[in-house]
């Protein structure tokens, strides 16, 4: 079975001119996708209108929490006492972004609760096991 869930979280965007802006985004898990994790931009703050969704493993915020972590599109990286900062790169530039670290580790904590960590290959093998034996019922 299935089992995602969502958490809005307050981002607040550094721009160019060392601005903060305050975004909404919401952090999603689906145990259907184990080892990932999806942050969330509404159409409203995206340049295109479109929203947006930047899909990156889980165990890469973890290690973030704790230090600098990444490479490629996502970079983590603790600064100060409270604050995380997640980095995303894309081919139209980049966005710098400040989260409440307790809200990612509540996040993080919540997706572990969901499918354990060194679990993720199990959670599909259940899956499957289950509907064998259940099938359509």
């Amino acid at each position: 079975m299935d089992t995602t869930f969502e958490q809005p979280a307050r981002a607040r965007l550094i721009t160019a001119e060392n601005r903060e802006l305050h975004v909404p985004a919401t952090l999603r898990y689906s145990s259907s996708d184990p080892l990932a994790m999806c942050v969330d931009f509404p159409p409203e703050v995206c340049l295109d209108g479109q929203g947006a969704t930047w899909t990156f493993a889980r165990a890469l915020l973890e290690e973030g929490l704790r230090g600098p972590a990444g490479g490629g599109d996502v970079h983590i990286w603790p600064c100060g006492g409270g604050i995380t900062v997640v980095e995303f790169h894309s081919p139209y530039g980049l966005a710098l972004l400040q989260f409440d670290t307790p809200t990612l580790r509540r996040f993080l904590l919540r997706t572990y609760a969901v499918v354990g960590e060194g679990r993720e290959d199990l959670a599909e093998a259940v899956e499957q096991g289950l509907s064998a034996l259940f099938g359509s019922v």
